[in-house]
Formats: structure tokens, C-alpha cells, sequence
């Protein structure tokens, strides 16, 4: 037909990016989106002091206060529309609205700060949201095997734990993709156990 295009129009998928203040989820989507990424990073001042603690990473000077975006196409099938949650505690009634309509959730780990993920993954656990943890390696950070990771923070054997570094395109699509593949994986599992349930 003329004027009809033969591009395929990738089906659009919410992923959100969260973790603990200073983990790196702004640089985790700058690194691999496809678009300019939008961020609200804004400096951090003397206000926060008592408030966000910086322990550890006391180098940061600014923070996003309400979301990071970025998008990536996964082939020509797949668009993933990436958001990334503010950090502190402060900000996290930001969260309800972020996290509407997502399918799955990278949940960013600091090894340095290793506690200051666990809000994330208590708020996933409990909404039921499928997730994948990822270790950002920093430089100099003490390093651990995966299986120390995922017994300290009690994360369950079926999700998936893995290694990233967010400065690098290759290694966040890793993790992109795993997280599509637990998201998959979720669905296909939540659907067997709905026919069981009928049956």
C-alpha cells in the first residue's frame, strides 16, 4: 500500500532503574541510552548534611532528587524506556509513581554500601515486582563473590545476581537482558499458576 511504512514498531517496556544514593543509576542509563538521557541531578549542599548520609561516598556532589530517564531498543522488537528512582530515603514517595506500569527492576548494589540497597528490595519483595540485582563495581571497592552478595542481603536463589560496571554500554545491556529474561520467565510462571488455579 503507498505510503505504508515497513518499520516495525517496537513494543514499549517500563524498566526501572533504583538503589541507594550514590550507586550509580544515572550513570547506568547514560551509559547505554540511545536518546540524550533526561536527569534532575542537582548539587548536594550544606542542607543535607544530618540528612543523606555520604558515608563512603563522600566524593559525590550531586544527587538526583526525582528521576533519571533514557531509552534503549533491544532489536528491533523491543524499547526499553528506562527510569531511575532518587536514592535518599527522603525522596522515596517518588517512588509509587515511578514504578506504575513496570515490568521489572534493576536494583543497583554497592559493595561499599552494601545496606543502602536493601530499601529497594524490600519495596520490589513486597509489590511483587520481578527484579534483578546488579554489583557496580567501583574502583577500589572491597569485592565479593555473587554467592556473598546474595546470602548477606537474603535475595532469593531465583533472582538473578550479577556482576556490572555502569560506565559500560556492553556490560548494562548484560543486565538489561537479564532482566528481560527474569521478567519473561515471571510472567510464563505467574501464568501457569493462574491456569492451576482455574483448573
Amino acid at each position: 500500500m503507498p505510503g505504508r511504512s515497513d518499520q516495525t514498531v517496537p513494543l514499549a517496556v517500563k524498566i526501572v532503574v533504583s538503589g541507594g544514593l550514590g550507586v550509580g543509576k544515572t550513570t547506568f542509563i547514560a551509559a547505554v541510552s540511545e536518546i540524550e538521557p533526561l536527569d534532575t541531578e542537582a548539587p548536594i549542599t550544606q542542607l543535607s548534611v544530618g540528612v543523606d548520609s555520604l558515608e563512603g561516598v563522600e566524593s559525590k556532589t550531586a544527587t538526583t532528587v526525582a528521576l533519571d530517564f533514557g531509552r534503549i531498543r533491544l532489536g528491533p522488537a523491543i524499547a526499553l524506556y528506562l527510569f531511575g528512582t532518587p536514592g535518599q530515603d527522603r525522596f522515596s514517595f517518588l517512588w509509587d509513581d515511578l514504578v506504575e506500569g513496570a515490568l521489572g527492576t534493576v536494583v543497583l548494589a554497592d559493595t561499599r554500601r552494601i545496606e543502602e540497597c536493601c530499601p529497594a528490595l524490600d519495596y520490589f519483595e513486597a509489590r511483587g515486582v520481578p527484579f534483578v540485582l546488579a554489583v557496580n563495581r567501583f574502583d577500589g571497592a572491597d569485592r565479593f563473590e555473587l554467592d556473598e552478595v546474595r546470602e548477606a542481603l537474603g535475595i532469593a536463589a531465583d533472582v538473578p545476581v550479577l556482576e556490572c560496571d555502569a560506565r559500560e554500554r556492553g556490560s548494562v545491556r548484560d543486565v538489561l537482558g537479564a532482566l528481560m529474561d527474569r521478567v519473561i520467565g515471571f510472567r510464563a510462571a505467574s501464568g501457569r499458576q493462574a491456569v492451576v488455579a482455574r483448573g
